[in-house]
């Protein structure tokens, strides 16, 4: 299975985002949590730590076992499939990075 999205990718993507919305830190407020998806099985799971409780930033430990592709000696989830994409859940639906920086720069405009 072919390595995907990874602790190393979600701290680049954390940097590139900055300012725009698409960061948890910036859109708790609009009711986002942290969130992947699976763009093949089209599946969404809220970050979570590895025991379970609901991560208030993007962490791979507590995501579904199909979805892992590399763990370090500890346990700890350092990669995942290809097919994972980092986001965010709202009212049920997922929103990419983009999408969640769109509907967070209409929301700040009062629009």
């Amino acid at each position: 299975m072919t390595q995907g999205l990874s602790s190393k990718v979600l701290r680049q993507e954390n940097l590139a985002y900055i300012g725009t919305g698409a960061r948890s830190q910036e859109n708790r407020s609009l009711g986002f949590v942290p969130a992947f998806h699976d763009s093949i099985s089209h599946k969404t799971a809220i970050a979570r730590f590895s025991n379970g409780k609901p991560a208030p930033l993007h962490i791979l430990d507590g995501l579904p076992k199909d979805w892992i592709v590399q763990q370090d000696r500890s346990g700890k989830v350092t990669a995942v499939k290809a097919s994972i994409v980092s986001g965010f859940a709202r009212a049920g639906v997922f929103y990419t990075r983009e999408q969640a920086a769109g509907l967070a720069s209409t929301c700040s405009s009062g629009t």
